[in-house]
């Protein structure tokens, strides 16, 4: 099966919404999926960095470990799920708009099945997905935007400058 893609288009720089998306410790805050998430590796995120996240699936919680599989700022980043039955192989591209004040995020995912994940992804995984990520795209866009006169993220502070 083709991947899922989806594209939103952001009132921020490719910077900001790049630090924004990529910061761990705000994933809660934009994907309404995800209960928990935490980097695994010491120092500066790159390609090689992990995350273990839990994420609401149907009424449960599924915990899983990604790794990034490159990680290039401003411009993009991607990763694959190394556990689990169902593991994600995704890619987040941020491009430039207009005069550069605005910022085209296109995010592409795919799925293996290991066991019974290859039964759970075309069955459920791949339409959760797909709904998923617009909602989780309405958020981030909203998020950003409300965020855009005061320059930081609302209540806190910009991982770029510290203004809120």
């Amino acid at each position: 099966m083709a991947p899922i893609v989806h594209s939103v288009e952001i009132s921020r720089k490719p910077e900001d919404v790049f630090a924004y998306v990529t910061d761990v410790s705000r994933f809660t805050e934009w994907q309404e999926a995800v209960v928990s998430a935490r980097p695994l590796d010491e120092g500066p995120v790159q390609a090689g960095s992990k995350v273990t996240m839990t994420r609401r699936v149907g009424n449960r919680q599924q915990t899983l470990t990604t790794q990034l599989t490159s990680y290039d700022p401003p411009r993009s980043y991607s990763f694959r799920g190394i556990d689990g039955p169902v593991r994600p192989l995704g890619k987040g591209v941020f491009d430039a708009v207009g005069d550069g004040e605005r910022t085209r995020f296109t995010f592409e995912i795919d799925f293996e099945g290991h066991g019974i994940g290859k039964l759970l992804v075309p069955l459920f995984v791949r339409r959760q997905a797909r709904s998923e990520i617009v909602t989780s795209h309405e958020a981030l866009k909203a998020r950003l935007a409300s965020a855009q006169a005061g320059h930081g993220w609302g209540p806190v502070p910009c991982p770029l400058c510290g203004d809120r």
